[in-house]
C-alpha cells in the first residue's frame, strides 16, 4: 500500500508542475490570438458578370412617295433659235436626272450651225451645279424641222436622292452613308456608288447604288 501511495503524489507533483510550465509559456507568447474567422457554414458561389446590351436604334421612315420631279425654270420661247432649245433641253433632263433644280450650263462648240439643212456632231459639256461631264449631240436639221440626241456615259446625281433610294431597298434602316459629295457625276456603265446601311440591330450592311442615264437609282446589296 506504501508503495501505491507514494505513486499517487508523484504523480501529482508532476501534474502540478506540467501545469506551471504550460502556463508560464502561454504567458510568454508575443502571438496574438488568430482572429481569423472561420469558414465553416460558408458557400461559395460565382454570380455572372452583366454585360452591356446593344441599344436598338430609330428605323429610319421609308419614302412613301416618288423622289419628286425638280421644276426646271428658263425655258426659251418656241421662235427662239434652235441651239438655244436644245441646249436648254439638255440641260432641263440633266436637272431632272440629278434629282434637284440647280444651276445647269450646256455648251457645244459649233452649235450655232445646226440650223443648216444636214446632219451634224457635236460634243457638249453639262454642268450642273459646279460638276462637268461630256456627251454627244447629234442634230439631223431638216428645212422646217430637226431632230436632235443627246447621249453621254456620265450623270450627275445628287446625295439625298441616292439616300432615299437606299431607304426603298433597305429594310429596318437606322443610318444611311454613301461614299460620294453632295453632288456627284458617276458613269451609269460603272462601278456604281458604295452606300453603307446602319440597321436598327447596329449591323452594318453594304449597299451599291447604280445610275442610270436617266437618274434612274438601283439599288442591291453589294
Amino acid at each position: 500500500m506504501a508503495f501505491r501511495g507514494s505513486q499517487l503524489r508523484f504523480g501529482l507533483a508532476v501534474f502540478g508542475v506540467a501545469a506551471v510550465v504550460v502556463f508560464a509559456l502561454s504567458a510568454c507568447s508575443d502571438s496574438p490570438p488568430s482572429s481569423a474567422p472561420s469558414s465553416a457554414g460558408r458557400s461559395s458561389s460565382s454570380a455572372p458578370i452583366p454585360t452591356a446590351s446593344t441599344p436598338s436604334l430609330t428605323p429610319l421612315p421609308t419614302p412613301s412617295k416618288p423622289w419628286p420631279t425638280p421644276k426646271v425654270t428658263g425655258a426659251p420661247s418656241s421662235d427662239a433659235p434652235l441651239a438655244d432649245r436644245i441646249q436648254f433641253e439638255i440641260a432641263k433632263r440633266a436637272q431632272i436626272a440629278a434629282g434637284k433644280a440647280a444651276t445647269t450650263s450646256v455648251k457645244c462648240p459649233g452649235i450655232a450651225d445646226i440650223e443648216t439643212p444636214g446632219k451634224h456632231s457635236l460634243t457638249c459639256t453639262v454642268t450642273y451645279a459646279g460638276k462637268s461631264y461630256s456627251g454627244a449631240l447629234t442634230v439631223d436639221a431638216k428645212q422646217y424641222s430637226a431632230s436632235y440626241k443627246f447621249t453621254s456615259e456620265s450623270v450627275a446625281i445628287v446625295k439625298p436622292k441616292v439616300i432615299d433610294a437606299v431607304l426603298r431597298t433597305a429594310p429596318d434602316a437606322a443610318k444611311v452613308t454613301c461614299t460620294m459629295d453632295d453632288v456627284a457625276v458617276v458613269k451609269h456603265s460603272g462601278a456604281g456608288i458604295a452606300c453603307d446601311v446602319t440597321t436598327t440591330a447596329n449591323a452594318v450592311q453594304p449597299y451599291k447604288a447604280q445610275v442610270s442615264g436617266n437618274g434612274q437609282v438601283l439599288v442591291a446589296k453589294a
